[in-house]
């Protein structure tokens, strides 16, 4: 329930954000920005879901502020798809508590982002 819950909030987030570009409601560029920073996201997660489960020692792995760094950077729909569907980071409670705080900081500067478009 919550896995699906997740990945609807963020693909239906993206694909809003898809639509408001093509209908110029705000700058197709954020549409853009989202996109391309969630498939870098979810590549990396990928990447370092295959150093985590790698037999060889020692790996050297994707560090975590990397990946908060990459949800920040307008990449957090890809990592929560990423969590979800690799199963990557997502039972660490810890770090589950600092994206949704990078989400929460993301989507407040969209949204100001957004409100300042509006005025100009």
């Amino acid at each position: 329930m919550i896995k699906k819950a997740l990945l609807l909030f963020s693909i239906g987030f993206l694909c809003v954000l898809t639509v408001g570009g093509l209908f110029s409601y705000w700058p197709t560029i954020a549409a853009s920005v989202y996109v391309v920073m969630s498939t870098i996201t979810i590549l990396v997660y990928k990447w370092d879901k295959r150093l985590a489960m790698s037999k060889k020692q020692p790996v050297v792995r994707v560090p975590e502020r990397t990946l908060h760094l990459l949800a920040l950077l307008c990449g957090w729909p890809g990592a929560l798809i990423a969590q979800q569907w690799f199963r990557h980071k997502s039972q660490k409670r810890i770090f589950i508590a600092v994206l949704w705080l990078t989400i929460i900081i993301n989507c407040s500067a969209l949204f100001g982002g957004y409100y300042y478009w509006q005025l100009g």
